[in-house]
């Protein structure tokens, strides 16, 4: 048995949608939506599998998918990328895989800001390398420059950065995105930059990929996520972005993790892509409102929740919310006694830090968010014996 594997535990969001599904609980921890996916997009998927290859795809891609993504962004952000800069994954995570297998040899170092998606430290020791840690304080979660460079050794391979951040719920500004840029420009690193939620956006704010930062082109991996963007998170469809050397790295890596990805799935996403936009403005306001609502219940409720304008989390702050428990212990009860799964932020990093805060998917119908906000009173009033 490999070492890593066996002393893994299984992932937060596994372990709590599993408890919800055993507690009959509203699941508030795993981030899939309830609602929110474009219908000509399920259309055009039904079509492809009908009509179209349901043999294996380009181990790259459907052409048809690759340029629709390029397009995508040199349309939405100026950053010309080109087909030969994309290669297709199953998933975001598979990108991510490939990405850090093409890049980390044995006795390299990769930083890691945390809190930080789970699948970043494994994927990085299955490569042979070392995860160096690099915490965001709450509730502001910005990037010290200072702490940043102080975790810059010899060893340094690559930095994985996560933007818009989860489960943080927010957008680096220019100024933090900068200062990571000058360090990867000055000791010469490999940037990932996993930007699956670049358009859960809200309040207004504006996207730029990392790669079209001056001087991070020829350095920047990108993984991006059609899950996310169509609120499709069961289909699995990602791909890497990148100057077309460093795709091609990444999709040799690729080629011996899933080879290639359901083609029907693709061409939908495709036919999603080029077809326009309308359907993000929609998107952006209705997360938004249910951001609002869930937000706006929990606080009646008496708990503190930290800011939140991007992805489709936000998080609560149990000390500020006179919860005298630990994210784990408050997660436990939660699910198991009040009716409702949420995530421990503790599990975000090997630190086993912050303890005192919890996230939870707003993605989801009125209904789920009011069940969602009962079940976290009741579990605040067991907590301080109030029930």
């Amino acid at each position: 048995m490999h070492p890593l594997y066996q002393a893994i535990p299984t992932s937060v969001f596994e372990r709590m949608s599993l408890a919800a599904a055993r507690h009959g609980a509203v699941n508030l921890g795993q981030g899939f939506p309830d609602f929110g996916w474009p219908e000509d997009i399920l259309e055009a998927a039904a079509r492809a599998l009908r009509d179209g290859s349901n043999q294996y795809a380009p181990s790259r891609g459907l052409p048809a998918l690759r340029e629709a993504v390029a397009a995508h962004y040199a349309r939405h952000h100026g950053w010309d990328v080109g087909a030969d800069g994309v290669c297709v994954t199953s998933g975001a995570t598979e990108a991510l895989a490939a990405a850090i297998l093409a890049i980390v040899e044995p006795g390299d170092e990769v930083i890691v800001m945390t809190p930080a998606y789970d699948a970043y430290a494994p994927l990085i020791r299955r490569a042979g390398g070392t995860v160096v840690e690099v915490a965001l304080q709450p509730p502001a979660w910005r990037i010290e420059p200072a702490a940043l460079e102080a975790a810059v050794s010899d060893r340094t391979r690559a930095i994985v950065l996560n933007n818009p951040h989860n489960p943080a719920g927010r957008l680096f500004d220019a100024e933090e995105l900068a200062a990571v840029a000058a360090i990867a420009r000055e000791r010469d690193l490999i940037v990932i930059s996993d930007e699956v939620w670049e358009h859960l956006l809200m309040d207004g704010q504006r996207f730029v990929p990392f790669a079209a930062l001056p001087g991070m082109a020829e350095r920047t991996i990108k993984c991006g996520s059609a899950g996310k963007i169509f609120s499709l998170t069961g289909w699995k469809i990602g791909w890497i972005a990148a100057a077309p050397e460093l795709a091609a790295i990444a999709a040799k890596a690729h080629q011996f993790l899933t080879f290639a990805t359901a083609p029907n799935l693709q061409a939908a996403c495709a036919f999603g892509l080029a077809e326009g936009d309308s359907w993000l403005a929609p998107m952006r306001r209705d997360f938004a409102r249910a951001r609002d609502r869930m937000t706006a219940g929990l606080e009646a409720a008496g708990f503190v929740v930290l800011p939140a304008a991007a992805t489709y989390f936000l998080i609560v702050d149990l000390a500020a919310s006179g919860i005298a428990l630990d994210d784990e212990a408050f997660a436990k009860l939660a699910v198991e006694q009040a009716g409702v799964a949420v995530v421990p932020i503790s599990a975000f990093a090997d630190s086993g830090e912050p303890r005192h805060l919890v996230r939870l998917c707003f993605a989801k119908k009125d209904s789920t968010i009011d069940a969602g906000i009962a079940a976290m009173a009741c579990a605040r009033a067991l907590v301080r014996g109030e029930g």
